[in-house]
């Protein structure tokens, strides 16, 4: 599952939005129907991740803690304290809850961008972007793609 595109979108005054239906296919021909919707770790923006997704996140960062160790758990019930699933309605729109709005930079106007196999959601009316400078994003890549392991 492959989510590629960077569509802009608007959130109604009741706090839904339409999942752009070039995401939509992607969900339908992976047999998906339910989204998990959390913000970013890293970002002020929100990330929709498919079930299967989610799941197999949760379970390789659950693999990695130790269930008795406190700062382990705390760390497991930050990543998912905020987590909501998602269904869409039968128009394709989700309702983001209020408290990511306070989460987040998110206004009406909104971009969505795939993001191989989970879909961000930015505020487009904010004028931040979530992309580095050209010439360090070349620096960087070629960096990435030069080191062989």
């Amino acid at each position: 599952m492959r989510f590629l595109g960077n569509i802009e979108a608007k959130i109604d005054a009741k706090g839904r939005i339409f999942l752009p239906s070039a995401f939509r296919k992607v969900l339908q021909v992976s047999g998906e129907d339910t989204l998990v919707l959390r913000k970013d770790v890293f970002q002020p923006c929100l990330v929709l991740y498919p079930k299967s997704v989610w799941d197999f996140h949760l379970d390789t960062l659950r693999q990695k803690l130790n269930r008795w160790n406190p700062e382990h758990q705390q760390i497991l019930r930050q990543f998912v304290f905020d987590a909501e699933q998602i269904t869409l309605d039968g128009n394709g729109r989700f309702l983001i809850p209020k408290r990511f709005f306070d989460k987040t930079t998110l206004g009406a106007d909104v971009r969505f961008v795939g993001m191989d196999d989970t879909i961000e959601i930015w505020n487009s009316a904010s004028g931040s972007t979530p992309l580095m400078d050209p010439k360090e994003f070349g620096e960087k890549l070629s960096t990435i793609m030069a080191n062989e392991d």
